[in-house]
């Protein structure tokens, strides 16, 4: 199978159900905003010393890829006569929302209490976390944004929220782990 398949030279990608629509459309916007999310949380992967931490990003990696395959459905044909989805991929469930709750606590637990502001950096490690924490975000805005327009799952919008959380106490974890003093925002 050839890489290119020239399809998209004049500007358009077919989504799943082969209706064609333009490469700046906010659907695909928001798929590929996630698979920048996915790409940065392999660098950040790549970057941990922490077989659990590593296991962890790998579920939350494929949970993306399941999440932009749901939104590279054609939203007119994305579910079959009898409502299941064209794809035969787990859903983003109340269940993955609440299993990413659980780990935000239990690595929150490990933490001092948090009494200001952080600046992100310190540590390459840390920096890419805040990096990923910052795309989960954008990829938040985005599926809101098509959320006016298009209908969406309630959890997919949930999941994100809980990432960009998750990503936020996991870089707060792994300064701890390196000794990487957090930095106070200071005002003036």
């Amino acid at each position: 199978m050839k890489i290119y398949t020239k399809t998209g030279d004049k500007g358009t990608t077919a989504l799943i159900g082969g209706t064609r629509v333009p490469k700046h459309d906010l659907r695909i916007e928001t798929y590929g905003t996630i698979d920048e999310l996915n790409s940065f949380i392999g660098l950040l992967r790549d970057k941990t010393n922490n077989p659990e931490i590593e296991k962890q990003l790998i579920k939350i990696q494929n949970e993306l890829f399941n999440l932009g395959a749901f939104l590279s459905l054609d939203p007119e044909k994305k579910k079959l006569a009898n409502g299941k989805y064209r794809l035969n991929i787990p859903p983003i469930s109340n269940q993955l929302i609440q299993r990413m709750e659980k780990e935000i606590d239990h690595l929150n637990e490990e933490l001092p209490p948090m009494t200001h502001f952080i600046l992100p950096g310190g540590h390459e490690t840390v920096s890419i976390c805040h990096i990923c924490r910052t795309i989960a975000r954008r990829a938040e805005r985005r599926i809101t944004a098509l959320s006016e327009i298009s209908e969406i799952e309630d959890n997919w919008i949930k999941y994100l929220n809980r990432l960009s959380d998750y990503l936020f106490v996991l870089a707060r974890k792994l300064s701890k782990d390196l000794h990487i003093k957090e930095i106070k925002w200071e005002t003036d």
